[in-house]
């Protein structure tokens, strides 16, 4: 028979809530949050490698913390179908063109102005600026958290024939971004614009629904459309601007020190996709022209400015009136 002494029993009936207590303590492992992260090209492209750059360190500085699923090569859709996943919350992260997002946060086109940038280093300036901050808040108030923005570099003309002059656009269909803005622009030069998505781009092209478009030279690379686009025309017209988001739902999941550290990771990040943009737009042209490409010049560039002036004109109260648009042009 086995004996127990009263003061066994009182210890146990002590220890019984403790026992019974729900154990909150975890491993580091067992807190880790998973990401979906979509990138539109693949794993050679800016796009994707600083969505490397980012989870390595963040294991760095949170071990543990977070699992980075990176789906590239856009099968997760194009940048609105993206967009819209992550207010939905299927998508943790993503980067964008301020083109799209625009359709939630329309004082974005300011940075979509054609030839408002005189260079990248004015862009950066600006957006690190009171005018970048007030866009970071307006985005917020949308669900997408933006710790920086970033520079996917001068747009260029792309075109089945050699356009050089503004004029030879006349009555060709254009493929534009979804926004209303790059609608006007092109609307200015006689093109008749069509909004399709970029992962829908190539097969639109090739199969005859558009004659022309638009787009970054690391992108044009990217894409392969030098096969359905032979040439480029270097009018860099918009400087191509855009941002590292998150979605509200995963940013509100973490703690204020995790908001800081990623915050702080996402802009050094951003600098280095910079670095890699333009070093790869230059590499992106040498690939165009050795797989069959053609870079031109443009002419009239006059001709090409005047038009873009009619769509400061329509969007200046939309980006927050004429004044923005001259605190932006005498940004030093």
């Amino acid at each position: 028979m086995v004996s127990i002494s009263r003061r066994a029993l009182v210890s146990a009936a002590a220890l019984a809530p403790a026992l019974a207590a729900p154990v909150f303590l975890r491993p580091a492992s067992a807190r880790a949050t998973a990401l979906t992260v979509a990138s539109l090209l693949g794993e050679d492209k800016p796009e994707t490698k600083v969505w490397r750059r980012i989870g390595a360190r963040l294991e760095q500085r949170l071990p543990g913390r977070f699992r980075f699923r990176i789906v590239t090569n856009g099968a997760l859709g194009g940048e609105k179908d993206v967009a819209d996943g992550a207010r939905l919350g299927s998508i943790q992260a993503s980067l964008s063109t301020v083109s799209t997002l625009s359709a939630w946060v329309p004082e974005l086109q300011l940075l979509d102005l054609p030839f408002l940038f005189r260079d990248a280093d004015h862009l950066r300036r600006v957006v690190s600026g009171p005018i970048g901050h007030g866009l970071k808040q307006r985005l917020a108030e949308n669900g997408f958290v933006v710790p920086d923005f970033i520079d996917y570099g001068a747009r260029h003309l792309l075109a089945k024939e050699a356009v050089t002059r503004p004029d030879q656009l006349q009555g060709k269909t254009m493929r534009v971004i979804q926004s209303p803005l790059h609608t006007k622009l092109w609307s200015a030069f006689g093109a008749v614009p069509v909004g399709i998505p970029i992962t829908e781009t190539y097969n639109a092209l090739a199969t005859g629904v558009a004659d022309a478009m638009d787009l970054t030279a690391s992108a044009y690379a990217g894409f392969k459309l030098y096969e359905v686009l032979p040439y480029l025309t270097k009018t860099a017209h918009i400087r191509s601007s855009g941002v590292i988001f998150f979605a509200e739902s995963f940013w509100n999941s973490l703690t204020e020190e995790e908001r800081a550290i990623v915050t702080e990771v996402s802009a050094e990040a951003a600098l280095y996709f910079n670095t890699l943009m333009r070093q790869d737009e230059a590499a992106s042209l040498e690939l165009a022209q050795a797989n069959g490409g053609t870079v031109l010049e443009p002419e009239a560039l006059g001709a090409w400015q005047e038009g873009a002036r009619t769509v400061w004109m329509a969007f200046q109260e939309v980006v927050g009136g004429p004044q923005v648009i001259e605190t932006v042009r005498d940004t030093a």
